[in-house]
């Protein structure tokens, strides 16, 4: 539970907050499991806080600073992060669904089985940042920068991607069923057993991505750069990759079956 002390000078105002915290920058604020729902934090200092578990519902966090915040398990639905400094912060399994997380920086942070379905990350900076297990159904991630990141078996269906930068991230067995990719960076990128059906990568750049053995029925790939991809054993049935440069790319073991080659003939 939440220290007592702590809890009644964060509701006392900023004011006392911001003293409170610059006379004792040696102690971390305990303030897990506090009812924290629709609280107005804007600016707040909570770094290196105790929040786990803590019901910030509908918050309002914009420019707050949480980096290295314990935030597991806290309850952040809908709550407005713009521009917040999550930097390291905690938010293993954490509910951030419907979050607003404009230019928010996420560099570093533990994202573990957290829920960040139909949240709003457009600019973000999720580099280095671990989303294994994440669910990003329907996140708004475009111009996000998620270089560097984990997203081994996320969940990123629907979700839009236009123009992110993904390079060196792992998305092995990631599921980005239409995604929206268009003219996404995805440099060396880890698509091992991706699941990219009816997905459009139209324009991205893919260059020396590994898609071994990734599902990309039906994906839109026209004019996009596969340069040195390995796409070894991967189903491309149905596919447009009309005008993609594939040169250099591993297609060995690829299934062609109707897919739209870079001249526009139509593979039997």
């Amino acid at each position: 539970m939440a220290n007592r002390e702590h809890l009644a000078l964060l509701k006392a105002g900023a004011v006392k907050w911001i003293e409170w915290r610059q006379k004792n920058p040696q102690i971390e604020p305990d303030l897990s499991a506090a009812n924290l729902q629709g609280n107005n934090l804007r600016g707040a200092n909570l770094q290196g806080s105790n929040l786990n578990r803590a019901d910030l519902g509908n918050a309002l966090l914009v420019r707050a600073n949480l980096s290295c915040a314990d935030l597991s398990s806290a309850n952040l639905y809908k709550a407005i992060l713009i521009e917040a400094n999550l930097s390291a912060a905690n938010f293993s399994i954490a509910n951030l669904s419907g979050a607003t997380l404009i230019q928010a920086d996420l560099s570093h942070a533990n994202l573990i089985g957290a829920d960040l379905s139909e949240a709003n990350l457009i600019k973000s900076v999720i580099t280095d940042a671990n989303l294994i297990g994440t669910d990003l159904r329907g996140a708004n991630l475009r111009d996000a920068d998620l270089g560097a990141a984990k997203l081994h078996r996320t969940n990123l269906s629907f979700a839009n991607l236009v123009t992110a930068n993904l390079i060196a991230a792992n998305l092995s067995e990631a599921n980005l069923y239409e995604v929206e990719a268009m003219g996404a960076y995805l440099y060396k990128t880890d698509l091992y057993k991706a699941n990219l059906s009816k997905a459009h990568f139209s324009g991205a750049y893919l260059l020396r991505a590994n898609l071994s053995e990734a599902n990309l029925t039906d994906a839109n790939l026209a004019w996009s750069n596969l340069t040195g991809a390995n796409l070894a054993g991967a189903n491309l049935a149905g596919a447009n990759l009309r005008g993609a440069n594939i040169r250099g790319a591993n297609l060995s073991g690829v299934n062609l079956q109707k897919t739209i080659m870079p001249d526009s003939s139509r593979h039997d």
